[in-house]
């Protein structure tokens, strides 16, 4: 018994080690200068530039313009984050919530076409999507970024599979109290669907979070660059000229997992009951 425990937490040490050790030797490189890093690669030991390597990361102008910082492009992620994520939950609730409760003629047909989306993802209709954007003239817009994504039925299969779980009792219930569509969805589906939108949320603020090709297509101003698109921009110097700014890079990747980290912590008690509770 005391053998099958010990090797049990050996297996746990073990995959946390894995997953972490990438992360700690990130930040621990960080600490080092660049061109200590480009001599000796990845350092195991914190160096003495920690202070002088997040500042100049979070606060100093960079690129082509020198206006953008690791702040501006922070914030840019983060509205890419939530504002993909929130738009993605209500859209996803409205389209559940229609077919599940107005049962109109072909609801079914309309859910599977909307599936099938998901067999197209951004990657495939890039091209198309960009075209759109362009004529829009949303290119270079919080908007531009946003929008295409939204075009996609991860959310709408996860809230309609937990509206058909509510029980037709509330529905009834709701009715003879003279609550319509709206107040009900409101004051009844909103509320139970609490730890369902937390997981949602989660789900796709990690995915707008960590985007990049398309961050990458559809912004040329320094203004609107993403974190991922920043962390590029670093190592994307001419070979030859000078040594990339490892240690500032390192640090963006480091800066650039906390929010997902910070997210996922915060709801991870309704992030597992949305994804397992069943009962209602």
């Amino acid at each position: 018994m005391y053998r099958t425990k010990f090797f049990d937490h050996l297996i746990l040490i073990a995959g946390v080690v894995l997953m972490l050790g990438p992360l700690v030797v990130a930040f621990t490189t960080s600490t080092h200068s660049a061109a200590e890093i480009h001599s000796k690669g990845l350092m195991l030991s914190i160096g003495d530039q920690f202070d002088e390597t997040y500042s100049r990361v979070l606060f100093h102008g960079g690129g082509f313009t020198g206006k953008v910082t690791g702040l501006t492009m922070a914030w840019n992620s983060l509205i890419l984050g939530v504002g993909f994520a929130v738009g993605k939950i209500v859209l996803s609730m409205m389209a559940a919530y229609a077919i599940v409760y107005f049962r109109f003629r072909f609801a079914t047909l309309a859910f599977w076409l909307i599936f099938t989306t998901l067999l197209l993802p951004l990657e495939v209709r890039i091209m198309p999507s960009y075209q759109v954007m362009s004529q829009l003239g949303l290119l270079n817009t919080h908007t531009g970024l946003i929008l295409p994504l939204l075009a996609s039925a991860t959310g709408t299969f996860f809230f309609r599979q937990f509206f058909k779980s509510v029980p037709d009792e509330l529905l009834e219930a709701a009715r003879i109290d003279g609550a319509g569509p709206i107040k009900f969805f409101f004051d009844v589906l909103v509320p139970l669907s609490r730890t369902m939108i937390a997981a949602v949320f989660i789900i796709m603020f990690v995915y707008g979070w960590n985007q990049y090709l398309w961050p990458l297509l559809m912004t040329t101003d320094e203004s609107f660059y993403t974190l991922m698109r920043g962390i590029k921009q670093i190592l994307q110097v001419w070979v030859g000229s000078q040594i990339p700014d490892y240690n500032e890079a390192f640090a963006m990747a480091v800066l650039a997992m906390l929010p997902p980290v910070i997210v996922v912590v915060i709801f991870q008690s309704w992030f597992i009951k949305g994804l397992t509770e069943t009962d209602k």
